[in-house]
């Protein structure tokens, strides 16, 4: 799709809607994770710098459209107002007379911050009435909260459809960097598809059959496909309901000629525990009193072998339990992997969803991949080739 950027707006003077996500863990009224609130500060910075009145515009927690006090969103005028290196102003309110006297009480190059805007029901309702009282109080409307464009709410969607649109920075380099991994890729494409559950992913996994030319199914759910093969599993988690959906998936793949890479050989255990007694089997070779835990070292190199011929990666969920050591060895070898390529030039690397983003860190390599989407939800409804409506919003007014 195409949409315009900050690049196409003329905005001294102009009051600019920016819809950001804030959404940010908060302790005892304090900020413990910052890192969204420094991915959004690029756009809000660089539009107050060329003069705009910038109205930053976001949710936070789940409210159900009531106030509450603890899911406000002044705790965070000062983490926002330290990333962007300029005074922020607040709201208690994102509509009504409160945001309005905010507002005109701008100045150029001035940046407010109203209330959440989930205190209100309107907003998830996306309630034309709230979108319009939204409208009302800007001349433009920036959408840089990729992260919540899966959801058709009032401040992400409804607005988009009232005023003159663009994308934000941290927008704009997603849905490029998304392009780039799965609408217009260099190929070989290959996917890592990991986690516990077949039946969380079968979307995503039906989406990726066919316009990859590599699956690698990881964690848990590469139990299921196992099992789908006639192979004893153990005691390992596994979704018995759902073999017959990996045999569909193992089918489609054939059809369509996409390889499906599953693990040859396992670390398994007797029981899931921190330094838990381990040993590696082959897949065929899991006592029924075992457990999958991790992927073994002959899988990490048919991964790595795979790797040299691929220039574009996607990668969601992990290999195995990396958050419980030793079960951290397979995602971690293949991170780092991953990692050495990109920082190569041989591949395009993007990778997102909580776990995703966690067992990165854990690797120390979130910083050396292509690019790593913090989006979650929006990030995986995009790998299973849904609209979302945030992103097709724009250019919609």
């Amino acid at each position: 799709m195409t949409f315009k950027t900050l690049d196409d707006l003329q905005v001294r003077g102009k009051r600019v809607l920016v819809r950001a996500d804030l959404n940010v863990p908060v302790a005892d009224g304090k900020v413990t994770d910052a890192t969204r609130i420094e991915r959004q500060a690029p756009t809000v910075r660089e539009l107050a710098d060329k003069g705009a009145r910038v109205i930053v515009l976001s949710h936070f927690d789940r409210p159900k459209g009531k106030v509450v006090p603890s899911m406000s969103l002044r705790p965070l005028v000062g983490p926002l107002s330290q990333a962007l290196g300029r005074p922020v102003a607040f709201a208690d309110d994102c509509i009504g007379p409160v945001a309005e006297a905010a507002v005109a009480a701008l100045k150029d190059g001035d940046v407010l911050l109203l209330e959440n805007t989930r205190f209100h029901a309107g907003e998830e309702k996306n309630d034309p009435e709230m979108a319009r009282q939204l409208a009302a109080l800007g001349d433009i409307f920036v959408n840089d909260a990729f992260s919540a464009a899966h959801r058709a709410h009032a401040s992400t969607e409804g607005v988009a459809r009232l005023l003159p649109n663009a994308a934000g920075r941290s927008m704009q380099s997603e849905l490029m960097h998304l392009d780039k991994a799965l609408g217009h890729p260099q190929r070989p494409v290959m996917a890592v598809v990991g986690g516990a559950k077949v039946s969380t992913k079968i979307e995503l996994l039906q989406n990726l059959v066919g316009r990859v030319q590599t699956l690698v199914i990881g964690g848990a759910m590469a139990n299921t496909f196992l099992a789908a093969g006639g192979i004893a599993v153990g005691k390992s988690l596994y979704e018995a309901d759902h073999l017959e959906t990996a045999r569909k998936i193992i089918q489609a793949a054939a059809q369509s000629g996409t390889a499906i890479l599953l693990p040859t050989d396992v670390v398994v255990a007797k029981e899931f525990r921190a330094d838990a007694p381990h040993h590696t089997v082959p897949a065929g070779g899991i006592a029924p009193d075992e457990m999958v835990l991790d992927v073994g070292p002959d899988s990490i190199k048919a991964f790595e072998s795979r790797l040299k011929d691929t220039r574009t990666l996607v990668w969601n969920g992990p290999f195995g339990a990396f958050e419980t050591k030793p079960f951290d060895k397979g995602t971690v070898a293949a991170a780092k992997a991953v990692a050495k390529a990109t920082k190569a030039g041989d591949i395009l690397s993007v990778a997102g969803g909580g776990d995703t983003v966690a067992a990165l860190a854990h690797a120390g390599v979130e910083g050396d991949f292509t690019y790593v989407s913090t989006a979650g939800g929006a990030f995986l409804e995009w790998l299973e080739g849904k609209t979302l409506p945030g992103v097709a919003a724009l250019g919609a007014a």
